[in-house]
């Protein structure tokens, strides 16, 4: 009776192994960041879109991987972008931002059924040269063989060694808001 108690608790691990190495993966290179550090006594907005962002999703374990080229950031003014990439983010020498987490909650998500999940994040942020753990809420839509992601964070600027100098410290917000839209397809 033992070995038989053996034996299926051995096939039902090697099958979860198996089923999760052919889970889908999914991907995007046109996901949507928006980069707002707007301070609430600035005369402008200080804000930025790229539509570039990629995400690497890997549907059993809930793993991802994203990248976004800091200089992809569109911002309404060139001077504004100009300062962003040479003073702030230092884009020619930290040309990226990345992140690699999970979906924390997975067993909350079912990437395979259609239908709108809420969703936990949490991993690694690199931006600037710093690495640090980031946790963000958003919500996962799987819907027509596809997985859209929707999430919003803040980060201090400072943590990632981004100083903001007096003279314009009262138009740049101490904490930027990031806002997440990427639709992602099975990975060929």
């Amino acid at each position: 009776m033992q070995k038989l108690w053996f034996f299926l608790i051995a096939a039902v691990l090697m099958t979860s192994a198996v089923a999760a190495q052919n889970a889908p993966k999914y991907l995007t290179r046109d996901g949507k960041l928006k980069f707002d550090a707007t301070a609430t006594s600035s005369p402008e907005k200080i804000e930025a879109l790229t539509n570039s962002a990629t995400c690497v999703l890997d549907a059993g374990s809930g793993d991802m991987a994203w990248q976004v080229l800091l200089k992809g950031f569109k911002f309404e003014k060139a001077l504004m972008q100009e300062h962003f990439n040479e003073n702030y983010v230092e884009s020619d020498k930290y040309p990226k931002a990345t992140f690699k987490g999970r979906i924390t909650n997975l067993s909350e998500v079912n990437l395979a059924k259609d239908g709108t999940y809420n969703a936990v994040v949490s991993g690694k942020m690199s931006l600037h040269g710093v690495e640090k753990d980031v946790t963000a809420n958003g919500a996962v839509t799987v819907s027509g063989g596809k997985i859209r992601i929707n999430a919003g964070f803040s980060l201090l600027l400072a943590d990632y060694n981004i100083s903001i100098p007096s003279v314009v410290s009262g138009n740049i917000a101490k904490e930027a808001k990031i806002l997440i839209d990427a639709t992602l397809e099975p990975k060929q």
